[in-house]
């Protein structure tokens, strides 16, 4: 089994990468995260992989960091998630977007997706709430405030500062991880408009 490939980027396809490991290309199928976060030809690249094995093929699929196939791991999970699908979640979001959707129920973000319908959506979020892992893309504390958010625990203080960020145009990962660092310093009790005051300080900075 396949775990990690360290070599030389080869080329590109639309989808997919070729990994020159001592001479041997290996293609690899990768987000477009991925694909973007490669070198350029002829440098080196270290890329985690997880190995399909069917009767017909063997496919490898390429993450640039671990908490990435880590997501590609629990996203498959659901039911109506493959690759491909898991894939395309993984090209629209990053890992800490797709943890706030999660938290927040938000579908319509994960709807975003390349294969994702709006059933498919209600299904990601609902099966995986509770299920999201920490990673270097998102803090435990900004977690923490958007399960709360999620389960209608959240001061309506902060809700509701979170709903003003977010009708700014701020991603409500953005909104969640600006706020919960707030919090931290000044409690829960600050009054909503010095929230969002503080909140777009954070943000602008």
């Amino acid at each position: 089994m396949i775990g990690k490939l360290k070599g030389l980027v080869d080329s590109f396809g639309d989808d997919f990468a070729l990994i020159d490991v001592g001479g041997v290309c290996y293609e690899i199928f990768c987000s477009s995260r991925t694909l973007q976060a490669l070198p350029r030809v002829g440098e080196a690249c270290v890329v985690f992989i997880e190995t399909f094995v069917r009767e017909d093929m063997i496919r490898l699929y390429g993450f640039a960091t671990e908490t990435e196939k880590a997501w590609f791991h629990l996203l498959m999970t659901v039911q109506g998630v493959g690759a491909r699908v898991a894939l395309g979640i993984l090209s629209a979001l990053s890992p800490a977007e797709i943890s706030s959707a999660i938290a927040l129920q938000d579908k319509a973000m994960v709807g975003r997706a390349n294969g994702v319908g709006p059933k498919l959506a209600v299904r990601i979020v609902t099966e995986l709430k509770g299920k999201v892992p920490a990673g270097p893309g998102i803090d435990a504390g900004t977690l923490g405030l958007q399960a709360a958010l999620g389960e209608g625990r959240a001061a309506g203080n902060v809700s509701d500062a979170v709903s003003a960020l977010t009708n700014l145009g701020y991603s409500s990962a953005q909104a969640s991880a600006a706020l919960a660092r707030i919090v931290a310093q000044e409690g829960d009790t600050i009054s909503t408009e010095r929230l969002i005051r503080l909140g777009l300080r954070e943000l602008s900075s």
